[in-house]
């Protein structure tokens, strides 16, 4: 039995890189694939270059969307997650704040990146719509991947991060720009996963460093939280966390109940109303805009 780390996936094939750098291909046993990027596993060859997953090993974190039919896995083991976003085109606040749910509920540090800030035509409507978050104590670094990658580059030090955002948001120039390697690691991925020079995977992990590694995963559209319940979805808004555990009613929906010490917060400011709206639309109070 050897010990490796999934550095990328496609599908139910997997690319498992170990301590002294070498990789090869994994398949898991079973028809049911629960691996997902940075997974520490054990693994065992069946060929010369091939291997079967036997065993993944207990994680520190996961991240993950769900719908009511299924899940997809984004990355395991990380520390961070860094949410890129852009001047333009425009991004979806809600997939923003579905992310940061989705990190809170596993522990993970956020970083905020405000990409093609040299792009000014939308640059302050970017700005207001970032400045939510930064009231919350987000942290959000403003840069142009073309041109001030590297200022990125402190906030990944030491630690596994994986990016995030939605399709036209420049995160592969970023990865390009910060590990020019990248385009060259993917060919040979996919070569080794006979997929294609062009295959997209699920998620790639690339080393920055001995103690620093980067996941990029695809462009999201959308950001399932099915597998969260109510209550784990109002404890990851954490401007409500003052405010839970006062209602009146201790299953206080914060809908119409009698003696709610969220509404209060919400209609003084001190809760900002677009964040409350999303929580409503999140548990079914509100329909989908």
């Amino acid at each position: 039995m050897m010990h490796g780390r999934v550095v990328a996936a496609h599908g139910r094939q997997y690319i498992v890189e170990t301590g002294d750098g070498t990789r090869l291909p994994c398949f898991p046993r079973g028809k049911k694939s629960e691996v997902a990027c940075g997974d520490e596993v054990e693994f065992a060859r069946s060929s010369a270059d091939q291997g079967v997953i036997e065993k993944i090993l207990p994680r520190r974190s996961l991240l993950y969307r769900s719908n009511e039919i299924r899940q997809k896995l984004i990355a395991a083991n990380v520390d961070q997650l860094v949410v890129v976003v852009a001047s333009e085109p425009a991004f979806s606040d809600d997939l923003v704040t579905r992310a940061l749910i989705a990190a809170e509920s596993e522990d993970i540090e956020v970083l905020i990146a405000l990409n093609k800030c040299d792009l000014t035509d939308r640059l302050a409507e970017a700005r207001r719509q970032t400045a939510i978050f930064t009231a919350l104590g987000y942290r959000v670094l403003e840069l142009s991947a073309l041109h001030h990658a590297d200022d990125l580059r402190p906030h990944l030090q030491g630690r596994t991060s994986v990016l995030v955002g939605q399709s036209g948001m420049g995160k592969s120039t970023l990865v390009n720009a910060l590990i020019p390697e990248a385009r060259a690691a993917t060919r040979e991925i996919s070569q080794a996963l006979d997929s294609g020079k062009h295959t997209t995977t699920h998620a790639t992990l690339y080393h920055l460093d001995a103690d620093s590694h980067l996941i990029d995963s695809p462009g999201l559209q959308e950001f399932g939280l099915g597998h969260l319940g109510r209550g784990e979805i109002e404890y990851a808004f954490r401007e409500f966390r003052p405010y839970l555990g006062q209602c009146r009613f201790r299953d206080c929906r914060h809908d119409r109940e009698p003696d709610c010490a969220l509404r209060p917060a919400v209609e003084s400011g001190t809760v900002d109303k677009s964040r409350f709206a999303s929580y409503r639309r999140l548990v079914g109070l509100e329909p989908a805009p």
